[in-house]
């Protein structure tokens, strides 16, 4: 049975409210051309229309599940120890783009590289998944990433101990 996208309602983020959602003012970036990069998406960038506005190139290159990890509910959607998620590989090569909507920089997100268990010659080994931190995203349930350090650092070490891995969705 393949996990399916939960159905996330995403309110308007302080500040943005009147800002068009098609307006590149929406996040503070500069575009980049580089590599195409393969991102795991289970939220509000599984919506295609969402995508179109936040980069000017990408596709969908198919239905995946993230094992090991589990989506939460809060300000915007996360991810938390445990289960799996289902969603869809977004690739593009503007990756500045995705790390300024995630907000990256205000530290509300982090961009981890998780294995990806499937034709390596269409994915690469990794691919990009994006987890919030929990305690900046109000979510509802009690999530707890163990270790030491920044967030980044106890996701990317938990994704390393407990085999968390993508893999092509059945």
């Amino acid at each position: 049975m393949t996990a399916e996208p939960p159905d996330f309602t995403v309110p308007e983020p302080d500040g943005l409210a009147g800002v068009p959602l098609d307006s590149r003012e929406r996040f503070n970036y500069v575009p980049t051309e580089g590599p195409d990069m393969d991102t795991f998406v289970y939220g509000t960038l599984t919506n295609p229309e969402q995508v179109a506005q936040v980069v000017d190139s990408y596709s969908y290159v198919g239905a995946a599940v993230l094992e090991g990890l589990h989506p939460v509910e809060g300000r915007y959607p996360t991810l938390a120890p445990g289960g799996s998620v289902g969603g869809r590989l977004l690739r593009t090569a503007d990756v500045a783009a995705l790390d300024a909507y995630e907000g990256v920089d205000r530290d509300l997100y982090v961009r981890v590289s998780v294995p990806w268990v499937g034709d390596a010659s269409q994915h690469g080994d990794r691919v990009a998944v994006y987890v919030g931190d929990p305690t900046l995203l109000d979510v509802a349930d009690d999530v707890h990433w163990p270790g030491d350090g920044s967030l980044e650092a106890r996701v990317e070490r938990y994704v390393d101990d407990n085999d968390v891995t993508v893999r092509p969705a059945d």
